[in-house]
């Protein structure tokens, strides 16, 4: 499956390698132009917005359930880290929620989305709309994709950009998850900018 990595991931990196070691003051993705307002189905059938989550932090992940490994192997990465600040720091992992939203919403009915999220953290939400609300809502989180190579059988894989967005409670960006370097990795990053 081809995945492509979203130059801000890079950028990112490269502005970080730029810096003294000296811990920084402000996050990271902080005056960003990421994330912005959706009206999208939930894995449940209930229309949801992006107030639905006003108050809370979210880890925001876009992806597809018919995905055979890049995309189960995060989800299972977000849902550790989370159980890890949950252990943590009780307050602030009951105040964060994992957002799983669809790349591929032909096939990602709220049905699919329920079987998928529920194996990886049991408070993951999952997001699928019409094919112009995904489209917006990937716009406004800066996230490519599109229809990859035809399967046997006549299924298809979905390319996308991976990364992981942390938003603050006031749903503005805080900074990129590092699902590539495990669970504690993504622990140590919401524990550093949540609170």
């Amino acid at each position: 499956m081809n995945i492509f990595r979203n130059g801000l991931l890079a950028l990112s990196f490269a502005a970080a390698a730029c810096q003294p070691s000296a811990p920084a003051a402000n996050p990271p993705l902080e005056g960003a132009s990421i994330g912005g307002p959706f009206a999208l189905t939930d894995q449940d059938g209930r229309a949801v917005t992006d107030r639905s989550f006003a108050g809370r932090y979210r880890i925001m992940y876009f992806g597809y359930t018919f995905c055979p490994d890049v995309c189960p192997t995060d989800a299972a990465v977000i849902g550790k880290a989370l159980k890890q600040v949950e252990a943590d720091k009780p307050d602030l992992g009951g105040r964060i929620v994992p957002i799983f939203v669809t790349v591929d919403p032909a096939r990602d009915t709220p049905a699919a989305l329920k079987a998928f999220v529920t194996n990886f953290h049991p408070r993951m939400v999952g997001l699928t709309g019409d094919p112009a609300a995904i489209a917006k809502v990937q716009k406004e989180f800066a996230i490519f994709s599109d229809k990859g190579e035809t399967t046997a059988g006549g299924g298809y894989l979905m390319n996308h950009s991976t990364q992981s967005y942390l938003m603050a409670p006031d749903g503005k960006p805080l900074a990129l998850l590092p699902l590539d370097q495990g669970p504690q990795a993504v622990a140590t990053e919401i524990e550093k900018w949540a609170s």
